[in-house]
């Protein structure tokens, strides 16, 4: 009895395995078969339709990857993408009942019919960079051609707002040959779910839109599909490199005013801010493309910049007249005194050093010593004055023999008070002109900061999406 049973357990097995491999063997015999049957009397360079006059209906989608690179410089466009193209092909399908196991057959595209849908916008030396992979069709004929590619497209490139820009890049496919009464094209959705994000940019949408040309040549419309790739600059890098530095620099131009102009190092300082701005405009020039359609924002932000410390240099220049102004070039003008020593004076609360104490030694000549009276040319010494010829004579006779002597010594001495007042006189002069330089210094220093502030916050937030950028970026 168990002989019995390990008998039919075994017979049971060889039917089961006899059985797949027959099954197996017929779907390659069917599968074989049906490849020579459909292309006997296929020819790829027909349309597949079983009217000549209508048009084949096609769908284009397309699946994006990635965006590998925006070059600003060449205008170009460069992403990693999958086209799909869906079609029927009549002369391509058959009955599932007379080829059991064979659900679908795949070709190669060099074999079978084919849309010619091509990027019109390409930037690729083989203008066609997609990979002709195999066509999959199905038993009712439905085919689906999917060839990856990496696309090179022609975008322009707006850097008004750079780099707070958000571009738009499209993506133009259409046929080549086929106008649209021959091939219809039709949209299939577009799927981002497999996108790898970009380091630079940010993909906010791709939409797709279906658009018809005509031609003055012709009646029959000419249909195209345009994708077009929304995406927003990431502005960390660019804030972090030139942004933060330019105003950190600017911040050193303002310190132009704040350095004593007796160091020697105002123009100095001012002229190697400017020619650090200088190479961070050149490092944007590198980067933008040579077009005279916009000037990008960070540009103007340079540039605005740029003019402030240049102008803080010419400034520094007539500081540093002023404080070393010659005291035999003559005194300051009136206007002059008014503007600057009163008013900017006054509105700056600054005081001219040594005031207090003009006002004390005034108090001490009128009042407390009247040998020393306000006029100097009175020749008072001690109360006495150089006498006359006639009192001279009046003289006891030891000073009367050495009155020549003692009018010499008084015009010594008096020549010597003169060169002091002479000499007090034009460093009151160079005092004067002195703390009009630091007024100049002080009021400079107040409207370039006012103004670098207003000019750094004007224009970059006159970008459309700075505060979303910044948000987004920086947070």
């Amino acid at each position: 009895m168990p002989a019995r049973k390990f008998l039919e357990f075994v017979c049971l097995g060889m039917f089961l395995c006899s059985a797949f491999l027959f099954r197996g063997s017929l779907q390659g015999e069917h599968q074989r078969k049906l490849y020579k049957e459909l292309m006997d009397n296929y020819n790829r360079l027909e349309r597949p339709v079983l009217n000549d006059s209508s048009a084949i209906l096609v769908e284009l989608g397309m699946t994006l990857l990635q965006i590998i690179d925006v070059d600003e410089k060449n205008q170009v466009l460069i992403t990693n993408a999958w086209l799909q193209l869906h079609w029927t092909d009549v002369y391509l399908s058959w009955n599932p009942e007379l080829y059991p196991g064979v659900k679908n057959l795949r070709f190669p595209s060099s074999q079978v019919w084919v849309p010619d849908i091509l990027l019109y916008n390409s930037a690729d030396e083989r203008f066609d960079a997609t990979f002709h992979t195999n066509v999959l069709v199905n038993a009712s004929g439905y085919c689906q051609y999917i060839p990856p590619g990496i696309l090179k497209s022609t975008c322009y490139i707006d850097v008004r707002w750079f780099p707070f820009d958000v571009q738009k890049c499209d993506l133009k496919f259409g046929s080549w040959t086929h106008n649209g009464w021959l091939l219809d094209l039709q949209i299939l959705a577009v799927d981002t779910s497999t996108y790898i994000p970009n380091g630079e940019w940010d993909l906010v949408e791709v939409p797709a839109k279906r658009n018809e040309l005509y031609y003055e040549c012709c009646k029959e419309p000419y249909p195209d599909i345009t994708f077009t790739v929304v995406m927003r600059r990431r502005t960390l890098y660019y804030g972090l490199n030139l942004l933060i530095p330019c105003v950190l620099i600017s911040g050193l131009a303002l310190l132009v005013f704040l350095l004593p102009a007796d160091s020697g190092e105002k123009i100095s300082l001012g002229i190697t801010v400017l020619l650090s701005l200088t190479v961070f405009m050149l490092l944007v020039a590198e980067i933008m493309p040579a077009t005279s359609d916009s000037v990008p924002l960070i540009a103007q932000y340079f540039a605005s910049i740029m003019m402030i410390v240049g102008f803080s240099v010419v400034v520094t220049v007539l500081v540093l007249q002023f404080h070393h102004h010659d005291p035999q070039g003559g005194k300051m003008p009136k206007w002059v005194r008014v503007v600057l020593l009163n008013w900017c004076a006054w509105f700056l609360r600054m005081k001219q050093p040594g005031e207090d104490r003009k006002i004390l030694g005034y108090s001490y000549h009128t009042v407390e010593n009247p040998c020393f009276p306000p006029s100097s040319d009175s020749g008072v010494m001690c109360g006495r004055s150089p006498g006359s010829p006639a009192e001279d004579r009046e003289l006891p006779r030891p000073l009367g023999e050495h009155a020549q002597e003692i009018g010499k010594i008084l015009e010594e001495v008096q020549y010597i008070a003169q060169r002091f007042r002479d000499q007090d006189e034009g460093e009151a002069i160079c005092n004067e002109w002195k703390f009009a330089a630091a007024v100049v210094d002080r009021l400079c220093l107040v409207a370039f900061t006012l103004f670098s502030i207003i000019c750094t916050f004007t224009i970059l937030m006159s970008a459309p999406n700075f505060i979303e950028a910044v948000s987004k970026d920086f947070t």
